[in-house]
């Protein structure tokens, strides 16, 4: 298995009680809670962090694009790759992803992928997502044009990776009279394209027809793996057969010396981070238009957000694996079995955490979890059918 320390960059001083006020940490919660001072110095801690897990011999760190939330202070994930390009100097950086259809010229991210593939020589993982709803109410795009405008920016990143330019290009939502991007990758033909979703079923189809890594965000235990089998159904009918390699898995993980050390010391920040910075009402988390009707009632059932949860009740659901070194091993070989996938993205860090913690968190799952699992594939073909 291989293992992505996978970092939200959240702003660790918000004051909880204010977003309790407001209802959510995100679009609505007002910036002036956000002191410059307190959030340079996370960025340091952070981006030292990410430095830290490549020291450790995580295979990857991930980032990814959010706006205007104390949920994550990555509005433009790229800053933030390429001021990791040259200090992280083994691991992949995974972006996870970058929200196409918010963006009115996808060529611009097409550049800064292709810079990126070169600063790392070819160590960056090129991520798409089409970003949650809270991010249409933050940008003023509509939600009902989302998956079009998603799969017309993709294709023309990849068309303007890989046809030699220039050329024009006339779509529905863009239109270029020169495509010719200059760097072009330094993978060929271009950066591996993973695909982050909160399970919607287009999105898990396309995915799996694509033959993409498709990566499952937080979410039960249950749920990833009817997810991961609609993917491997879809592959089937493709013709292929999906490899645990194309199923990457993200979660939360904290190890203590002992199962009850390790809930005493995540339970305020897991609890922080869940009932605080991840809450959102669902006409902001899925408006109008951004899912279809199916899709919409299978995010419901299994986001964690919107509703008020102890760590126990997550520890129990298996949307996050909380304990000591035997209980956390434990757990994950469980979940990999029933889920099938090779690919963890672990927040190490996670809500308040602290940076002491996180690192020893960090360094626990390096010497305590990561040996166990290296050589790991899933011990089982799972048998659940998709729904």
């Amino acid at each position: 298995m291989k293992f992505f320390n996978f970092h939200l960059m959240p702003y660790a001083h918000a004051d909880l009680d204010e977003i309790g006020r407001h209802g959510t940490a995100w679009v609505t919660y007002p910036n002036s809670h956000y002191d410059p001072e307190k959030g340079a110095e996370l960025y340091d801690d952070y981006l030292d962090q990410m430095e830290f897990a490549d020291q450790l011999g995580f295979d990857g760190v991930c980032l990814n694009e959010h706006h205007q939330t104390a949920y994550g202070l990555m509005p433009i994930p790229g800053v933030i790759a390429g001021a990791l390009a040259r200090s992280v100097k083994r691991a992949k950086i995974a972006i996870l992803g970058r929200a196409l259809p918010l963006t009115n010229n996808p060529l611009n991210i097409a550049e800064e992928y292709a810079m990126l593939d070169n600063l790392t020589r070819g160590r960056l993982i090129a991520g798409f997502v089409r970003g949650i709803g809270a991010e249409y109410h933050s940008s003023g795009v509509n939600p009902a044009a989302s998956q079009e405008r998603f799969a017309e920016a993709h294709d023309l990143i990849v068309r303007a990776w890989t046809e030699p330019g220039p050329f024009a290009y006339a779509g529905k939502h863009y239109q270029f009279r020169y495509v010719n991007p200059w760097p072009r990758p330094y993978q060929n033909p271009h950066p591996p394209i993973w695909i982050p979703s909160q399970g919607s079923g287009s999105t898990i189809r396309w995915a799996a027809r694509m033959r993409y890594t498709y990566c499952q965000t937080l979410s039960p235990i249950a749920a990833v793996a009817r997810f991961f089998q609609l993917y491997r159904d879809e592959a089937a009918k493709a013709g292929y057969e999906a490899a645990p390699d194309q199923l990457a898995w993200s979660n939360t993980i904290y190890v203590g010396e002992t199962d009850n050390k390790a809930l005493r010391e995540a339970r305020p920040h897991l609890e922080a981070l869940v009932n605080y910075f991840l809450k959102m009402p669902t006409e902001m988390l899925l408006p109008p238009g951004y899912t279809d009707v199916a899709s919409m009632k299978r995010v419901r059932a299994v986001k964690v957000t919107g509703k008020t949860q102890s760590i126990e009740e997550l520890i129990a659901a298996g949307v996050v694996i909380i304990g000591g070194p035997e209980t956390v091993r434990q757990k994950l070989a469980e979940y990999q079995d029933l889920a099938g996938f090779a690919t963890s993205l672990t927040k190490t860090q996670f809500g308040t955490l602290p940076n002491e913690m996180a690192r020893a968190n960090m360094t626990a799952i390096a010497e305590e979890i990561i040996p166990h699992f290296r050589d790991r594939v899933p011990q089982r073909a799972p048998k659940q059918a998709a729904e």
